[in-house]
């Protein structure tokens, strides 16, 4: 098993043997080093981290020890809870904290975690100022604060839904064009905090049709989360599934010549899709679309028809 010590942070596998893996200690020594760097760049202040993380299993562990020892150092905490990266930088700039710490393990496997440290910038910490939080680590330089100065907590769970105003205020997020475009979508989540940000995300764009595959933020990986063809087998096989249930409605159209609504001929384009749906597995909401398409467009035939158009 593995501890990655870098300038960007500390990573590595949970459990095992201290300073071979990351362990509560080394979570411990790492978190009180940084908090001493951050104190020595603000002398004679209190100091305010915002932390937030994702939803790896060891993400509530990891995160107790983060913040219990930020708040025997004396440092103020701003918990976020599950937030993604940018939503959590934004909150060290939005509150004008002295620094941040990201508990997460980006796309390496379930295994790992890691902490990944800020500035006041919501930026990661200069090569100097990593460096040095490695030193004070390894020099155990460590002192903590007494009874009468212990930090303060805080939980400000709101930083997804401001990171979705921010990008929606964006200038080049046009939300009516993009509400127009009918897009259907399908993401991936591997059970992690994009499951709690990008749903809300589509709705603000006006985006109804998502496929969701696993978005529930247990932090159960149903793969690995390295974004590699190898572990995307779920999402491109329902990709190829719903591109052959257009192709299946349009040759559906065709073949039955879906001009004017006619019962006959409705139920036994019905039963072709809901045989195609359960072949194909696909869930109740996917046959709702296969009905509603090819209803739809019967209804509008028919009144275009009514109303004197027969083209």
């Amino acid at each position: 098993m593995t501890l990655i010590k870098s300038i960007s942070g500390i990573r590595g596998t949970i459990g095992g043997q201290p300073q071979d893996n990351l362990t509560p200690i080394d979570v411990v020594k790492f978190t009180t080093a940084y908090a001493r760097l951050i104190k020595e760049k603000n002398p004679n202040k209190r100091i305010t981290i915002v932390v937030g993380r994702d939803a790896r299993i060891s993400g509530s562990m990891v995160d107790s020890l983060v913040e219990g020892t930020l708040l025997g150092c004396g440092a103020d905490v701003i918990n976020v809870g599950l937030c993604t990266t940018p939503g959590t930088e934004m909150a060290v700039i939005t509150h004008k904290a002295d620094g941040g710490i990201i508990i997460t393990a980006s796309h390496n496997p379930r295994q790992w975690n890691a902490l990944k440290l800020l500035n006041e910038k919501g930026e990661f910490l200069n090569a100097a100022e990593g460096q040095e939080v490695l030193r004070i680590a390894a020099a155990e330089e460590f002192d903590y604060a007494d009874v009468e100065t212990l930090g303060k907590y805080r939980l400000d769970e709101s930083y997804d839904d401001k990171h979705i105003e921010a990008v929606l205020a964006l200038p080049l997020v046009d939300v009516e064009a993009i509400k127009a475009a009918g897009f259907k979508v399908a993401i991936d989540c591997v059970n992690s905090v994009g499951g709690v940000i990008l749903p809300k995300l589509f709705e603000k764009l006006g985006i109804t049709k998502v496929d969701k595959l696993y978005c529930e933020p247990t932090g159960d990986f149903q793969h690995n989360p390295e974004p590699l063809a190898k572990n995307l087998g779920d999402i491109m096989g329902l990709m190829a599934k719903r591109m052959e249930l257009s192709r299946e409605i349009g040759e559906l159209k065709r073949e039955k010549g879906l001009t004017v609504f006619q019962p006959s001929r409705y139920d036994e384009t019905m039963k072709r899709c809901e045989a195609y749906c359960e072949r194909a597995k696909l869930d109740p909401e996917a046959m709702k679309d296969v009905f509603e398409a090819i209803h739809s467009e019967s209804i509008r035939q028919q009144l275009r028809i009514v109303n004197g158009d027969k083209s």
